[in-house]
């Protein structure tokens, strides 16, 4: 057996909350974690629109039924999204960063000097992270909430691009996926990297919090 790869023309899609115009004064890049589709996750940053932030919300390539057939024996209406899994990994990642890459000069084509933050929640702060340092997308703060940086990195050259933006770390002190090897991994990769995020933290879980966002906003 012979695996071979092709290249084909690729329809994804996007959304986007609040309007961009001379009034505009953030633009955010959102990208939702594991199971989730950008629609839905877009809702949680509805208290930015007031704060004049365009909010933009890319969606992971990969669509599946969120219920297991085996357990119910019948596709689930819910379905979810996926940045990218461990099989065909790298060249998921390709496709995510010219994905990406493509939102960013469709919606930043004509802005001149409006600040951009990159937010990545759970699975979306590895995207995120390699977004950042591997696309073409010019920003001034990297927010990973609920997730870390990816541990195969380049760490020369993601230092060379982080050391000169914010970078911050945002977690919910409920949250059962960030704990003490969770902080430490954190740790070492921030090590790694040279840089030392802002670290901040909301009375939560696994999840947004709207009082959080307007901090940062």
């Amino acid at each position: 057996m012979e695996q071979h790869p092709i290249v084909i023309p690729y329809q994804a899609r996007y959304f986007t909350l609040g309007t961009l115009s001379t009034q505009t004064r953030q633009i955010w890049f959102v990208l939702h974690g594991y199971g989730q589709l950008a629609e839905h996750f877009l809702k949680k940053f509805k208290v930015l629109e007031d704060q004049h932030i365009f909010v933009v919300a890319p969606e992971g390539l990969a669509h599946f039924y969120l219920d297991n057939l085996q357990t119910t024996g019948r596709a689930s209406d819910r379905v979810g999204a996926s940045w990218m899994t461990k099989e065909n990994r790298l060249v998921d990642i390709q496709n995510y960063l010219a994905y990406l890459n493509a939102i960013e000069q469709n919606v930043l084509e004509n802005v001149m000097d409006i600040p951009v933050t990159i937010l990545g929640f759970s699975q979306g702060a590895a995207t995120a992270s390699r977004w950042a340092v591997e696309g073409k997308v010019k920003f001034q703060r990297l927010i990973l909430w609920a997730g870390v940086f990816p541990p195969d990195m380049d760490f020369h050259s993601a230092h060379q691009i982080l050391e000169h933006k914010e970078t911050c770390f945002v977690y919910g002190t409920s949250d059962p996926f960030i704990n003490d090897s969770r902080f430490a991994e954190m740790n070492l990769l921030s090590a790694k990297l040279g840089i030392t995020p802002r670290v901040i933290s909301f009375d939560g879980k696994h999840e947004m919090d709207s009082a959080t966002l307007l901090k940062l906003s």
